[in-house]
């Protein structure tokens, strides 16, 4: 009889194990659906390009799930925006040597007034090609956003838009805390000086 229930409690014990996993997949997939529309606007906003910034997204989202399904859901948001700045940090740095290879075999030996400037794509202040957002105060908030260099970016995003505190912040961004302020404030400073009165 004491083998029984033990077998019993076993396999109830089990169950409740398959169906935590079950809420923990349907938490996961929860989490990615809310998190999925900020994060693309994100990644378009540092690489002025959907189509990357999708990959970007997707990636980070299929490391999240393959290295952290496991870890408590309040864990995942800081976990998803580690994993998805590193991967627009990592794009950045791709393009820029990208871009140095391009200068060099691009250049015609017959031009003279070759400028390797003129050859490099900037992508520091490029319009984002649609708004996603309809209103006149989003689209100037959005490009104003995106002319602000990567780090500030980064900064204002996960503070105000995400809404992390400033420790949370410098462990996504991997810095220091006076770092993300100082990119927070400059950030706001320079939203204040394009948007003005907006």
């Amino acid at each position: 009889m004491a083998a029984l229930i033990t077998g019993h409690n076993e396999r109830l014990e089990r169950d409740s194990h398959k169906d935590d996993g079950l809420d923990n997949t349907t938490r996961l997939d929860t989490f990615l659906r809310e998190v999925s529309r900020r994060a693309f606007v994100v990644a378009r906003l540092a690489t002025h390009d959907e189509d990357e910034a999708m990959d970007i997204v997707q990636d980070a989202m299929f490391k999240l799930v393959q290295k952290y399904a496991g870890s408590p859901h309040g864990e995942w948001g800081a976990l998803f925006h580690t994993i998805l700045h590193s991967r627009i940090n990592d794009w950045h740095r791709r393009q820029k040597v990208r871009n140095r290879w391009r200068v060099f075999f691009s250049k015609n030996d017959d031009e003279d007034d070759f400028s390797p400037e003129d050859q490099v794509s900037q992508t520091q202040f490029l319009e984002p090609e649609r708004q996603l957002l309809q209103d006149e105060m989003s689209v100037l908030v959005e490009e104003a956003i995106g002319q602000l260099p990567l780090r500030q970016q980064q900064a204002l995003l996960l503070r105000a838009w995400e809404g992390y505190d400033i420790a949370e912040t410098a462990n996504i961004m991997k810095c220091s805390t006076g770092s993300v302020k100082t990119h927070y404030s400059r950030a706001i400073h320079s939203l204040r000086e394009k948007l003005g009165d907006y």
